[in-house]
């Protein structure tokens, strides 16, 4: 009995997981995200490492 009582548990705690990630995809933490592009400077393109700015003046995309 206690053993059918965590596997409800646990599928319950399954389904409210799956359900989030349906309506909050963005609520993700950053590890779970999918992969996006590395910042870029919007005026010559160069990567940005470390700073929101370019040397060119320009800034991320």
């Amino acid at each position: 009995m206690l053993f059918k009582i965590i596997l409800v548990f646990l599928a319950a705690m399954v389904l409210i997981a799956l359900v989030g990630r349906a309506l909050f995809p963005s609520a993700l933490p950053r590890v779970l995200r999918k992969r996006q592009s590395p910042p870029r400077c919007g005026t010559c393109g160069r990567y940005l490492i470390g700073q929101r700015t370019c040397d060119c003046g320009g800034k991320a995309k």
